[in-house]
């Protein structure tokens, strides 16, 4: 297996925001890495600090709220040390961005054609004529229907999903080397959600390019991910491959974000469908966070002392190979893992 550097290697990334309640600390030392050809899933609920953390990589938080330390190296350049114009530079070839919500985040008074034009001509000396020809072709691309009218349409006139591939082809204009997709297919009914996620495969198949994949679905995450990295409280409570994280879960939060999922091949006896499993209790305020393991507050299984009092540092799961290397070893925080007791702890984990 031939081993080749990271396209983004993150490396203890905190967030700090200034609140009226105090200081909250949203992001607290996430480390992972992103490959080329590679899609990494970020997973967890509401508030865990999965936005929050790659809005901090492309500067885009407020400077007088947010404190942000660590290192991102994107091919080789620190994006947290780099001048804001170096970061406007890559942010198109560099680094594109697809944000939740496509209707918030177009110019509602520009047509769709002028912002992808804008787009390429931010990073590119090329005539309008040029440009708009590409935005067309880039409609075209991700199979947006009637792409040279399209070019001329305003983002109400389109659809949710027509929308939202107007964010793709924005975020892919300039050929980016990574692309950050933020709940990319939320609030689309499950044919569109298909249809982007098979656009931003072919894409990545066609172009080479790594893929930060942020959302709670999970039934997106198996279909779409290499690997999978877990929030809560603004860590990273467990990460490995798609498949150790979905099917070995080592954390009692991964076990129970499972747990929620429908089973729909499983009935009741009355024929009726199965009850949901919950995570009792409510995700702990960044302003509060607890001073042990940061799930003990919920977690149902609590079974050692350290629990409340020592943080468990991020470690290979026991009983697992660790022959393909850290990017792909399973690992998992927490002091109560399952099948194989508590992750193995190395001087390398920590």
């Amino acid at each position: 297996m031939t081993v080749t550097a990271p396209l983004l290697e993150v490396e203890d990334l905190h967030v700090r925001l200034r609140t009226p309640r105090g200081t909250a600390s949203v992001v607290n030392g996430l480390s992972y890495t992103v490959g080329a050809g590679e899609t990494v899933a970020v997973v967890g609920e509401s508030g865990s600090g999965k936005s929050v953390s790659v809005l901090a990589l492309l500067g885009l938080l407020p400077a007088g709220v947010a404190t942000v330390t660590g290192r991102a190296l994107l091919d080789g350049e620190d994006l947290l040390a780099m001048p804001a114009d170096r970061l406007r530079q890559l942010r198109g070839p560099g680094v594109g961005m697809v944000f939740q919500d496509p209707m918030t985040s177009l110019n509602p008074v520009l047509t769709v054609g002028r912002q992808l034009v804008e787009g390429i001509r931010a990073h590119v000396d090329v005539p309008k004529a040029v440009a708009r020809r590409r935005a067309v072709e880039l409609l075209g691309e991700v199979g947006l229907p009637g792409p040279e009218k399209a070019v001329d349409r305003y983002p109400h006139e389109l659809s949710g999903g027509m929308r939202q591939r107007v964010m793709i082809a924005i975020a892919l204009s300039n050929s980016p080397a990574l692309l950050i997709a933020d709940e990319a297919t939320t609030a689309l009914d499950v044919t569109v959600q298909a249809q982007i996620i098979d656009l931003v495969q072919r894409l990545q198949a066609d172009h080479g390019t790594g893929v930060v994949w942020i959302t709670h679905d999970l039934g997106v995450v198996a279909g779409i991910a290499d690997r999978v990295l877990v929030m809560y409280g603004g860590r990273c409570v467990e990460d490995g491959t798609v498949d150790d994280v979905l099917e070995r879960p080592a954390h009692p939060y991964t076990r129970g974000l499972l747990g929620a999922l429908p089973d729909l091949a499983v009935a009741r006896a009355d024929g009726g469908l199965p009850d949901l499993a919950t995570v009792p209790g409510t995700p702990p305020a960044p302003t509060d966070l607890p001073a042990g393991c940061v799930f003990w507050p919920r977690c149902p299984v609590r079974a050692d002392p350290r629990c409340e009092t020592e943080q468990p540092p991020l470690a290979h799961v026991r009983g697992q190979s660790r022959d393909f290397g850290p990017s792909l070893a399973h690992r998992a925080a927490t002091w109560c893992a399952e099948d194989g007791g508590a992750p193995g702890t190395t001087e390398e984990d920590r």
